[in-house]
C-alpha cells in the first residue's frame, strides 16, 4: 500500500510549505538533499557489490540495461545516453527502457509503469542473455513495469540489481543486488523526483563510471577513452594527453594527430616511446589498459 512507503509520507519539516519565504523554501530543499549522501554511505557494500556484476558482464561482452519508469526511467536513459562520448562505448552497452517508450522521456504515458507484461516484452525485444547485468529502478520500489522487467531477467538468467527508496521494496526480491536507499519523505509529499531522484541519479553515476573504471576506460583520474566530436573535446583530449604524460601542448597535440585523434593511443605512444601501430598492439594486449600497456606502478 502506498501510505505504507516512506517516500509517500508527509515531512513534518515542511507541512506549512505554502506558507515559506523563499529563501526558507530554498534552504529547507537544501537541508533535505544535504542527507542524500550520507544515506547512500550505507549502501556503498550493496553498490559495490552490483558494480562488480556489471564489471562482470562487461568482461564477457554482455551489458547494462536500466529499466525504470517516470523520473527513474528517464535518469537511466540518462545515465546509459552519457556513456558513449565519455567512455567510447557502443550504444548497445548501456541502454534504458523506459515504460511508455522513447516519447515518456518528454511525456508522461498515462498507465505505462502499471503494465507489468510491457516491462517483460520491451526487455525480451533487447534480447537478453546471462551475460547482461539488469538493473530496475523504482523510488516505490513496486513499480509493475520494472517488477515485469525482472521477473523476465531471473527466468534468463541475467545478473540482476535494483535500485529503490524504501525499505524492504517489491523489486528486491527479484535482485541478485538489492540496493535500497531510503531517503524518508519529501519536501513536497510523494514528488520522487526531489531526494529520491537526487539518490538515484547520484548512485548510478557510481555504477557506471566504478564498472568503466573497472574495464580500463580510465588512467589516473582522466577520461582517456572520450570521443573528441567537436573542437571542445578536441582541446580537452589534449589536455588529457599532457596531463597523462606531462608533455607539452605541441607534443600532445603532434601525437594526437598521429594516433589519428585517439587519446589512448596517443598517451601509450609517449609513455612507451613507441609508434601508433605499436601502441595499438600494446592497448589490444592488455584489453585497453593503458597502465599495464606501458608497465607503470
Amino acid at each position: 500500500m502506498l501510505e505504507s512507503l516512506t517516500t509517500e509520507k508527509s515531512n513534518l519539516q515542511t507541512m506549512h510549505l505554502d506558507t515559506m519565504n523563499t529563501h526558507d523554501i530554498l534552504s529547507i530543499m537544501n537541508d533535505e538533499d544535504a542527507s542524500v549522501p550520507t544515506v547512500i554511505r550505507g549502501q556503498i557494500l550493496q553498490i559495490e557489490r552490483l558494480v562488480q556484476r556489471v564489471i562482470s558482464s562487461f568482461q564477457t561482452g554482455g551489458r547494462l540495461i536500466y529499466v525504470g519508469a517516470g523520473t527513474s526511467g528517464r535518469l537511466g536513459i540518462l545515465d546509459a545516453a552519457e556513456c558513449p562520448p565519455t567512455f567510447s562505448t557502443p550504444p548497445e552497452m548501456v541502454q534504458g527502457l523506459i515504460a511508455g517508450g522513447i516519447s515518456a522521456i518528454q511525456v508522461a504515458v498515462e498507465g505505462a509503469e502499471d503494465n507489468e507484461a510491457m516491462g517483460r516484452h520491451d526487455l525480451h525485444a533487447l534480447t537478453i542473455t546471462s551475460k547482461d547485468t539488469i538493473i530496475g529502478i523504482a523510488a516505490s520500489g513496486r513499480t509493475p513495469y520494472v517488477v515485469g522487467a525482472m521477473r523476465y531477467a531471473k527466468e534468463i538468467g541475467a545478473s540482476t540489481g535494483s535500485i529503490s527508496c524504501n525499505k524492504d521494496a517489491v523489486i528486491s526480491q527479484y535482485a541478485d543486488v538489492a540496493i535500497e536507499i531510503v531517503t524518508g519523505p519529501e519536501v513536497l509529499t510523494g514528488s520522487t523526483r526531489l531526494k529520491a531522484g537526487t539518490a538515484q541519479k547520484l548512485v548510478l553515476n557510481m555504477i557506471s563510471t566504478a564498472s568503466m573504471i573497472g574495464i580500463g576506460k580510465v588512467y589516473k583520474n582522466l577520461m582517456v577513452d572520450m570521443k573528441p566530436t567537436n573542437q571542445k573535446l578536441v582541446e580537452r583530449s589534449k589536455r588529457i594527453i599532457m596531463d597523462a604524460t606531462e608533455v607539452d601542448y605541441e607534443t600532445a597535440s603532434r601525437t594526437f594527430e598521429e594516433a589519428d585523434q585517439h587519446v589512448k593511443t596517443a598517451i601509450v605512444m609517449i609513455l612507451a616511446n613507441c609508434d601508433a601501430a605499436s601502441a595499438r598492439e600494446k592497448l589490444a594486449e592488455h584489453g585497453g589498459w593503458i597502465r599495464k600497456s606501458v608497465h607503470t606502478k
